[in-house]
């Protein structure tokens, strides 16, 4: 039964919790909770749902191997528009990542409520294991963007061309069917609209692009049924830097799967090298960086990978929706002008570069 989620502190009560923990691990209960912070939706770090850091005191006699920090997602009490990206990341959180050899945040239970729309995610705080989360506004280079790519090939190396997708996994959406496509094709545009009308550096960026957004949304859903054709699987989908961290051991990892979907490859692969790496380390190496995850997906078991040719193509040509999409769509209060400039920048830059309009023109 779909729990009676908060969406702010007030609610964050031991049977709140206990409640959200039975979804995953029956045999773990809290008998205390305290608040250790918390944060909102317009406190620029925080996009699409707040997070709020809490304390546990286990009950005796359950699991000894729990962390006694955690973080808890709850739903942005805005609107209902971001119901599809709380319903998507409770899915993959509790239906797949139990099953993931990957570096993502361990979860401890997750409830969406369709009727109300609001969900709770609880998960692990990274930070007790060290991570450190970068942005735009850091310096990164190609060997920060490597043990993304282990990653990010890992993860579709176990979901390549699955048959899964037809069977247990067939509730797993994909860029032209479900409900976060039906939010990006329907809803979406007139919020970017609205944000290049009114933001004048996204406006001067689509002009000097040479388009419009209504022009990019063509774009973007024509690549998207283009690579519906292809060999597919599962995708993180939202890969820029921003959701990404990194352990001191090297290990890197992957947040936020609010966007996860059945899909092409070099989606993800395109959204981690164009937002991770400065415009000149990208021009010097997002080749290179491409053929080394290429490399590593046949590590990873993949025997018929796409040649450096094919992948080359569709890594340019999937580039559209990460200047549409990826950061038109988003707003500044979300992560501070710098960091939306700087993306906005980065990655229309790129798209210049790769002659992506061209590539995506082939397919109108």
């Amino acid at each position: 039964m779909p729990l009676d989620h908060p969406t702010s502190t007030a609610g964050i009560t031991v049977d709140y919790i206990n409640a959200l923990m039975a979804t995953t691990m029956v045999d773990a209960r809290v008998d205390g909770v305290r608040i250790v912070d918390a944060k909102t939706y317009g406190e620029q770090m925080v996009s699409t749902a707040g997070r709020v850091v809490i304390e546990v005191d286990y009950a005796p006699g359950g699991r000894a191997d729990l962390p006694t920090r955690l973080v808890l997602k709850l739903t942005r009490a805005v609107d209902q528009i971001m119901a599809p990206f709380y319903a998507n990341e409770v899915a993959l959180y509790v239906g797949i990542r139990p099953e993931l050899d990957i570096e993502a945040p361990r979860c401890f239970g997750g409830d969406f409520n369709p009727s109300t729309t609001h969900f709770g995610l609880l998960l692990e705080d990274l930070t007790a294991r060290g991570a450190r989360f970068p942005n735009v506004t850091m310096r990164t280079g190609p060997d920060d963007i490597r043990p993304l790519l282990d990653q990010l090939a890992r993860l579709h190396a176990g979901f390549w061309q699955s048959p899964r997708f037809e069977k247990d996994l067939r509730w797993v959406e994909s860029h032209i069917r479900g409900g976060v496509a039906t939010m990006m094709n329907e809803l979406a545009p007139a919020y970017i609209a609205h944000e290049v009308e009114t933001e004048n550096f996204k406006r001067e960026l689509v002009q000097r692009l040479r388009t419009t957004p209504d022009r990019l949304l063509a774009g973007v859903q024509a690549v998207q049924r283009h690579q519906s054709t292809l060999p597919q699987t599962l995708l993180h989908g939202d890969t820029h830097l921003g959701n990404t961290y990194s352990l001191p051991d090297g290990t890197a990892g992957l947040l936020d799967w609010q966007l996860t979907v059945r899909g092409h490859a070099m989606h993800d692969v395109n959204y981690i090298i164009t937002t991770g790496l400065s415009i000149g380390d990208r021009r010097t190496h997002e080749r290179d960086l491409l053929a080394y995850y290429l490399d590593r997906l046949g590590q990873e078991g993949v025997m018929e990978r796409p040649s450096f040719d094919d992948a080359w193509e569709e890594y340019r040509r999937t580039l559209v929706w990460g200047v549409y999409i990826g950061w038109l769509t988003t707003p500044v209060v979300n992560y501070g002008w710098e960091i939306n400039v700087i993306n906005h920048l980065r990655l229309t830059t790129a798209y210049e570069d790769l002659d992506t309009a061209k590539l995506v023109e082939a397919l109108l």
